[in-house]
């Protein structure tokens, strides 16, 4: 009972019924508050009808938009809104609408105000709160109004977005074209931001390659060229990119720093290889001055063959120690080899005459002469070797049986010079040439005569006594060094804290100090000592010498096997092995052979001449091949000076050259003289193709320049230049002629800035002749002025019942021959009137036609008109595109035709069409 109290007792705009709800709007006061609040209330209805008629009651968009926003955004509200703030609706100032439009972010709200608004500046407004492309695309393709379209296609800056405008926007051509440029020049910077990164990529690709390629000449020069290339693009690289160009950067230097070293390690083992081969050379110079000395002295004692074959020994080791490391020049081994042969004949002799010594002593003591040349015949001396002081004795005894007395005399003088030097001798210390000396005159004086002899004996034992006052002097001297050295070997002997190779080393250098005293101080207790400690030492060492002796024979085997390997290379070598890989099968033959050291001493001279040999013959094939490359290599350095003498591009000459070279690092390298020299000549004439290119980039980089200072200043002068009339279109038409002449132009961000600021230039310069054009039409429409007004009387005259007259053209009045044509058809027009309504409507038709052209506003009784015109100016514009001025010349054509027209109609729109027209003869500033 309660709740059908309150359904009838309720106000009527809360009744169930949509029907009766819809009519209690009507009563509603808006002046009264609490009905206001009823009214939004029902703006939110759930019925459409009753939305639709509250919204129709309220008029404030303000609070229309508060509704919006708390969630009423119905499609009845929407359309209320738009009606509103369009315009369409409503008494609200242009001001307070913009100023709403500014709050909103609704979309499709936004969309339909830029569609419907009522003016160009609330259109904009609203343009600008739009932030869709796809929103932005439709209004540059169905806006009504070009500066809005024109702004909205601006805002449009995808490629997707530009292609659709260049397809859709056919409503207005200039937004096609700019959207077409906008697009082409879009692309062109794709295009040339993906060259410049492909450029990137590929010099990423060429330096990473260069990174992992082997070592060459030209590796350092074309790792900096790289670097100019990667340092010349203008585009920014990504991190990926300068992460990969830093990393493949560390590994060029790293190469290039490894050559270097390398370079350096083999400066440097070439230094080796000249001071082991100077000390090769004092090697053989000692001993062939020291094999000569035998040779220019008297007589050869025992010592002087023991000197001899020590330093022989000491220098075949140290010779041999040297080979090991750098092969003998094959002029110095030849030397070696001949005082080595002139040593052995020495050496055999001696052992020869060591055999016969006794026999020929027998023969002496016997005065058997005939046995004694016999054996000195069979013992085959040298001749150019001093005899030995048997041998001399043997030779004086045969020659005094045959040489005549006079010789005694010489013989006597020299047995007084000798003892003169051996007196010299003892004053300077000399004990072991002196005691040679002594021995030797101590002979000589047996075979002298007892009378030439006798005066001279005294001096001799003189001498004698003083060469024993010396050797006692010697044994006081090295007594206490044997004491030490024997001490020194006993304690090494009980010292087991050295290891092997620091004892065996401590052991030879105790040895060498001990032979070296001689016999000095010599005594039988000292030497057992010393002899039984060496002993002992030798037993503890002989393990370690069994595994020295092992490893010898192992590095024996090692040297044998790699001497087979490179026979056997040199039997057949590869036709296609460069030198390079024999160079580097020569370095590691050597490294492999020097590794495998110390060999045993019996047989590492016989080892050392094989792997000389093999060596010898390696060279021979490495040179032999390096010749081949010096030879090709020639034939390239022809190659490239014959392209310097054709003509051909720049370009394809450099290409080919990097073929050239591409082949010249192929090749390996010529011997180490010529190498260099042919490669300063090859890359001076490299430098000179790609210096020959560079000036041709250079040349055409300058006429590019030139290019765009001359548009530059081509720029400048159209930017400074304002046409006075429409007859200066053809000096806008030969700048145009003038800058096309001047493309191509260089890319980059200049260049596209040019190319903007004269598209803007030729633009508003275009626009200024058609508005030239206009005002001179309108300029010409106005000297036809007096024959309008005569139309005009003799139309009234018509009107009024009068006879229909024709019109003649004034005096001084000069007319085109479509305006002749619409004065005939004035005239012809006035012979048969037409209808009021008919009159009205063509000339309603020129003033709306006319506020198109001059930007002018339309009312709403006159959209239809509009619309038709603009379909007419759509349907006209397909085959060509009419010019602003040539369609008001057709509209004052249309004017000037249209009548017989009524006084009082043509006083409605005469005012309209001559605001029309002062608004075309407005130009914008220049």
């Amino acid at each position: 009972m309660s709740g059908l109290l309150r359904r009838l007792f309720a106000p009527r705009w809360r009744h169930p019924d949509p029907q009766v709800r819809r009519q209690a709007i009507a009563r509603l006061d808006l002046a009264n508050g609490e009905h206001r609040q009823v009214l939004e209330r029902l703006a939110r209805d759930e019925d459409p009808s009753v939305r639709a008629t509250a919204l129709a009651r309220l008029d404030d968009p303000e609070r229309l938009l508060d509704l919006f926003d708390e969630g009423g955004a119905s499609k009845e509200l929407t359309h209320r809104l738009i009606a509103l703030l369009a315009g369409g609706t409503g008494s609200l100032e242009l001001g307070a609408r913009i100023a709403l439009i500014e709050r909103l972010r609704d979309a499709d709200l936004l969309t339909e105000l830029c569609l419907q608004g009522d003016n160009q500046q609330l259109r904009l407004v609203a343009l600008a709160r739009l932030e869709g492309e796809e929103a932005l695309i439709r209004q540059a393709c169905d806006n009504s109004i070009a500066a809005v379209r024109h702004a909205a296609a601006a805002r449009v800056e995808s490629e997707a977005g530009l292609a659709r405008l260049a397809q859709q926007a056919r409503r207005d051509h200039q937004v096609m074209r700019q959207a077409r440029e906008r697009l082409n020049r879009l692309r062109a910077d794709a295009a040339q931001l993906a060259a410049a990164r492909e450029r990137r990529e590929s010099l990423l690709a060429d330096l990473e390659r260069h990174a992992t390629a082997p070592w060459e000449p030209l590796y350092a020069g074309r790792f900096r060229h790289l670097m100019r290339e990667w340092a010349s693009l203008q585009d920014l690289p990504n991190a990926s990119q300068e992460r990969r160009y830093h990393d493949a950067g560390l590994r060029c230097r790293k190469v290039i720093g490894d050559h270097e070293a390398r370079q350096r390690a083999s400066e440097a083992a070439e230094a080796r290889r000249e001071d082991a081969e100077q000390a090769r050379e004092a090697l053989v110079e000692a001993l062939e001055e020291g094999v000569e000395a035998l040779g220019r002295s008297e007589v050869v004692m025992t010592q002087d063959i023991a000197s001899l074959r020590a330093q022989k020994q000491l220098l075949a080791h140290r010779w041999q120690a040297l080979s090991d490391q750098h092969l003998a020049d094959q002029a110095l081994r030849h030397r070696y080899d001949a005082v080595r042969e002139g040593f052995e004949s020495i050496s055999q002799a001696w052992v020869r005459l060591e055999e016969r010594a006794d026999e020929i002593e027998r023969a002496l003591n016997d005065g058997d002469d005939e046995r004694l040349a016999a054996l000195l015949g069979a013992l085959a001396w040298p001749e150019d070797l001093a005899p030995a002081p048997l041998l001399r004795r043997a030779r004086e005894r045969l020659a005094q049986r045959d040489a005549p007395a006079e010789d005694h005399p010489a013989r006597l003088a020299r047995f007084i010079a000798d003892l003169d030097d051996l007196e010299s001798l003892l004053e300077r210390g000399a004990f072991k040439g002196a005691s040679r000396l002594h021995q030797r005159l101590r002979q000589t004086a047996d075979t002298l005569d007892a009378g030439a002899r006798q005066p001279h004996m005294a001096r001799l034992r003189q001498l004698g006594a003083r060469l024993a006052e010396l050797r006692d002097w010697r044994s006081f001297v090295a007594g206490p060094k044997r004491d030490q050295l024997a001490q020194a070997i006993e304690a090494l002997a009980e010292d087991a804290s050295l290891h092997d190779t620091g004892l065996d080393r401590r052991h030879r250098q105790l040895v060498k100090e001990w032979k070296s005293l001689g016999d000095a101080a010599a005594n039988r207790e000292q030497s057992a000592r010393f002899r039984a400690a060496s002993d002992r030492i030798h037993e503890r060492l002989a393990p370690w010498r069994e595994r020295l002796d092992a490893e010898r024979q192992a590095n024996l085997t090692t040297r044998e096997t790699l001497c087979e390997q490179l026979e056997s290379l040199l039997e057949q070598p590869a036709e296609s092995a460069d030198p390079d890989a024999l160079r580097e099968i020569r370095d590691r033959a050597r490294d492999q052979w020097r590794r495998a050291a110390p060999v045993p001493r019996d047989q590492a001279e016989a080892i050392g001449r094989r792997f000389g040999r093999i060596r010898h013959a390696l060279q021979a094939l490495i040179d032999q091949r390096a010749q081949a490359v010096a030879e090709t290599k020639r034939g390239l350095i022809e190659q490239v000076r014959a392209l310097l003498g054709q003509t051909m591009p720049a370009a394809r000459r450099a290409e080919t050259v990097k073929a050239l070279q591409q082949r010249w690092r192929e090749l390996g390298r010529a011997p180490r003289g010529e190498e260099q020299a042919l490669w300063r000549e090859f890359r001076a004439l490299c430098d000179q193709v790609f210096a020959s290119r560079e000036a041709e980039r250079d040349d055409r980089v300058r006429q590019s320049r030139e290019r765009q200072e001359a548009m530059q200043t081509l720029i400048e002068r159209m930017d400074a230049w304002q046409p006075a009339s429409s007859a200066d279109e053809a000096e806008l038409t030969a700048a145009i002629a003038e800058a096309a002449a001047q493309e191509p132009l260089p890319g980059g961000r200049r260049t596209e800035g040019m190319r903007r600021r004269w598209s803007g230039i030729v633009r508003a310069r275009r626009e200024r002749l058609e508005r030239l054009a206009v005002v001179e039409e309108v300029e010409r429409w106005r000297a036809v002025q007096p024959l309008l007004f005569a139309h005009l009387e003799a139309d009234a005259e018509r009107l009024a019942g009068g006879e229909s007259r024709e019109v003649a053209l004034p005096e001084g009045l000069s007319l085109a021959g479509d305006m002749r044509g619409a004065h005939a058809r004035r005239n012809a027009a006035r012979q048969s009137p037409p209808a009021d309504e008919e009159m009205a409507e063509r000339l309603a038709r020129v003033r709306v036609h006319l506020s198109l052209l001059a930007v002018g506003n339309v009312s709403h009784r006159d959209e239809p008109l509009r619309l038709a015109i603009q379909v007419e100016r759509l349907n006209e514009s397909l085959g060509r595109e009419l010019s602003s001025a040539e369609e008001v010349h057709g509209v004052l054509r249309e004017l000037l035709a249209t009548g017989p027209v009524a006084p009082d109609l043509w006083s409605r729109e005469v005012g309209e069409l001559d605001r029309m027209l002062e608004r075309l003869t407005r130009l914008p500033p220049p």
